[in-house]
């Protein structure tokens, strides 16, 4: 039901904003236009007026150029009047139905692959070995699963996956891990204590290293890509721990026993010591690691499984197949869930409850007195829980504007990546599995994204306080 009525509130809020902008601000007549059939990156027109009625600046400048941008809009001369163009920030809802689909159509490949593997390690004994290991810890985290079960073998290949930044891996290791919770699961439409901390400790985002916003920040021209990396990695792990201890809480788990102490001691441990060897090399060498060390692993774990599959005599290619199939079959499936999550999306940001936020929160921080540097950063942390690329273009959109060694564009990159994409794994991991009842998964989610992104600003005054 919270997820319903969430979808619903969506829907209806931004049909209400666009409603009023509609009837009262001329700039917006085409408003519904463009949340149904807009274009992310078409221009349009939010304005008209007389040569005369133009701003000084804007007329002078037309004289002499075809287009003169001011204020976020772009001004032409048409005829006797000047006209104001912005461009669409997001698709409107047919252009959103075929991304949604394109995505699941993306998935196809890397699904039918992984759970390929993922088949052929579980009928070598593979998972069976991880879940072994991984089991005196898991057993105490998620008392629901019994110890030795497959589930724990497949949530620590997604955590590992996730670790790493390998988002092709996490996916279908991911889903295979929620499928395995599914089995126990005595109310298949009802999410489960073990599902909803699953989910959880995977929506924290906890990376290692944020290959994808060292690649952006490399292009937009910072001055050092890689300064961002620890600030990320402490942003994600505070997000991984506060969820963690928020769903710990709710299920009345006791997070003092000695194990599970022992195992975050040690995972703590482990973590510090990889950030303090990545601190040690040149910024050229960190480059080259960051991109080669994810990539390398994972053609070591596939090797290891194709390997293992060999020595206990598998059936290697006939349990790929098996296993393609299924990935398959949950890529189509959750075309309908990820279609509905991602049109109440565009429609909030089409309608332009998105930006109205924003601009509540800037004035709401300047009549408190407060520094507002870090106002202009906070789009990429609002977005990300509804949609990772809208993030990535925030973010990448902050830089273009203040700067990539600017504290807005600095920040803009560490929020990115303190967490992952609540609303976008809830309909993709929950859809799949086909759970409808996902309780309170949401708030804890985004309870664990705020303490993320209080902490990346913290973290963004720490280290990059005095840039402008």
């Amino acid at each position: 039901m919270a997820l319903s009525r969430i979808w619903s509130a969506f829907i209806i809020i931004a049909i209400a904003v666009a409603g009023i902008k509609f009837m009262f601000a001329d700039a917006n007549r085409q408003i519904f236009t463009s949340m149904v059939i807009g274009k992310s990156g078409d221009s349009i027109k939010v304005k008209d007026m007389s040569i005369n009625d133009a701003d000084i600046q804007i007329h002078r400048a037309l004289d002499s150029v075809s287009h003169f941008q001011k204020g976020g809009l772009t001004y032409k001369k048409a005829g006797d009047r000047i006209i104001a163009l912005k461009a669409e920030k997001a698709d409107g809802i047919i252009e959103t139905c075929k991304t949604a689909v394109n995505i699941c159509i993306g998935l196809i490949g890397i699904m039918t692959l992984f759970m390929g593997l993922m088949s052929v390690a579980e009928k070598a004994g593979g998972v069976r070995m991880l879940s072994r290991i991984i089991g005196p810890f898991f057993t105490k985290l998620f008392p629901g699963v019994p110890k030795d079960h497959p589930a724990h073998g497949h949530m620590m290949m997604n955590f590992s996956a996730n670790l790493l930044g390998l988002d092709n891996a996490a996916t279908p290791f991911g889903i295979k891990a929620m499928e395995s919770l599914q089995e126990l699961n005595p109310d298949k439409e009802r999410a489960s204590n073990a599902q909803i901390m699953f989910l959880c400790l995977h929506a924290s985002g906890l990376t290692l290293i944020p290959v994808s916003i060292i690649a952006l920040r490399a292009g937009a021209g910072a001055k050092s890509a890689t300064d961002i990396f620890i600030p990320c990695m402490i942003a994600t792990f505070a997000a991984t721990v506060a969820a963690m201890l928020i769903v710990s809480l709710r299920q009345r788990i006791n997070l003092l026993q000695p194990v599970i102490i022992a195992w975050i001691a040690g995972l703590s441990a482990l973590i510090a010591g990889f950030v303090w060897y990545l601190t040690s090399l040149s910024k050229t060498n960190l480059e080259f690691f960051s991109g080669a060390f994810g990539n390398g692993l994972l053609l070591f774990i596939i090797f290891a499984i194709i390997a293992g599959a060999v020595y206990k005599k598998t059936d290697i290619f006939s349990s790929f197949i098996d296993g393609a199939k299924e990935g398959f079959n949950v890529a189509v499936r959750i075309i309908p869930y990820l279609v509905g999550m991602l049109v109440a999306i565009s429609m909030l940001r089409t309608s332009g409850t998105f930006d109205f936020i924003i601009d509540g929160i800037k004035d709401l921080v300047a009549a408190s007195g407060m520094d507002t540097r870090f106002v202009n950063g906070l789009p990429t942390a609002l977005v990300k829980p509804f949609s990772g690329s809208a993030a990535r273009g925030m973010m990448v959109d902050a830089m273009n504007a203040y700067g990539p060694d600017s504290f807005a564009g600095t920040l803009s990159c560490i929020l990115q990546g303190s967490s992952d994409t609540t609303f976008y794994v809830v309909a993709v991991y929950f859809g799949a599995v086909g759970v409808k009842n996902v309780r309170y998964s949401i708030g804890s989610m985004l309870l664990a994204d705020l303490v993320g992104i209080i902490t990346s600003i913290i973290l963004a005054y720490l280290f990059f306080g005095s840039a402008a």
